[in-house]
């Protein structure tokens, strides 16, 4: 699967940087805080398309009042999202300068007419934010634009992540990202669950990853070595600028770290090998073999006592020791010689 110029599911983790509402209101942190992701070594960059009014109603009703522990209680729904809505006027000029950079940058839209508008802009992927998988409409609109579709599913149930997957493919999409999410901010490391992204990839057929709530770097390394190909994390110019997504983003300097986290666990995981390689061979002199442990003289027995396996590995394969023991020395052995065939009768 292609995302722009970056082939996802292969050896190397798509990195996101997820800009969300960590904009303060202005473009210009927008832009140095995609310059700042891709200093990081973000692989891309994510923005958010919507509106209060597409997403919510201007109410004050309990209904659409935030409770529940959240970072936003006692806001309504649509002061959250007035606050946190990116303009829809910056995305021509944001997407222009995430590709100057060599970054990937697309966006969650929230509605068909936020579709729409990113349709103008040629997005290599839409994103479909957890809270939005039940929107069916939505799913199957975005899916029919034939672009990769990527899913978050913190909040559904089994039965709605293959909903969705359905639609898309229904739509003749089978480009589809599944990523793990906890839709808790921040979300608790208990809560992670990161042995589900496997599962993901094999219950549904998909490319898996996982979208990270948590504080911190370790959920998302850890979630590279269970095999998530796509990563994405909020990330932040500075964390003095506040706003809602703040507590739970990343730094340029946390960002950075991740990323080199990430990296180095790809080296590690490698891939599967027994092969017998030139540094393997020439480690192998530290493995045992057996070796004259006393001096023999010839006809004399070999036993326990005079036969060793030991290191280093130039003589005679351990396997061999009981086969030659009871058997008698050719020829005088000296301690230390390396033990061969042509040595025992």
């Amino acid at each position: 699967m292609r995302i722009g110029t970056f082939e996802v599911g292969r050896d190397r983790t798509f990195l996101i940087a997820e800009l969300s509402a960590n904009h303060g209101g202005r473009i210009e942190v927008a832009k140095e805080t995609i310059e700042a992701a891709r200093e990081a070594g973000a692989d891309a960059v994510k923005l958010q398309t919507y509106t209060a009014d597409t997403l919510t109603l201007d109410c004050d009703n309990p209904d659409f009042v935030i409770s529940g522990g959240t970072l936003w209680d006692g806001k309504t729904l649509h002061a959250l999202y007035r606050e946190a809505a990116m303009p829809w006027e910056w995305h021509e000029e944001l997407f222009a300068h995430a590709r100057a950079l060599g970054l990937e940058i697309f966006s969650s839209p929230f509605d068909r007419s936020a579709v729409d508008f990113l349709e103008r802009f040629d997005p290599p992927a839409y994103k479909i934010a957890s809270f939005e998988i039940t929107d069916h409409e939505l799913i199957r609109y975005a899916a029919s634009k034939g672009r990769p579709m990527i899913i978050s599913t913190g909040i559904a149930t089994l039965g709605e992540i293959q909903e969705a997957v359905d639609i898309c493919r229904e739509e003749g999409n089978d480009e589809i990202v599944l990523l793990k999410c906890t839709s808790a901010y921040p979300a608790p490391l208990e809560e992670a669950n990161l042995r589900t992204i496997p599962n993901l990839a094999e219950t549904f057929g998909v490319v898996a990853g996982f979208s990270d709530h948590t504080l911190g770097i370790t959920a998302p390394v850890a979630a590279v070595a269970l095999g998530a190909k796509v990563i994405e994390k909020h990330f932040i110019l500075d964390k003095s600028l506040g706003g809602p997504d703040a507590d739970f983003s990343l730094d340029k300097e946390a960002f950075a770290a991740m990323v080199e986290a990430v990296r180095q666990t790809e080296k590690l995981l490698g891939r599967v090998d027994y092969s017998m390689t030139e540094k393997k061979k020439k480690s192998r002199q530290f493995a045992r073999s057996l070796y004259v442990a006393q001096d023999i003289a010839e006809g004399e027995m070999l036993t326990p006592q005079n036969i060793r396996s030991v290191r280093p590995g130039y003589g005679l394969h351990p396997r061999y020791l009981p086969k030659i023991l009871g058997k008698k020395a050719l020829r005088p052995l000296k301690k230390g010689e390396r033990l061969r065939w042509e040595d025992i009768g």
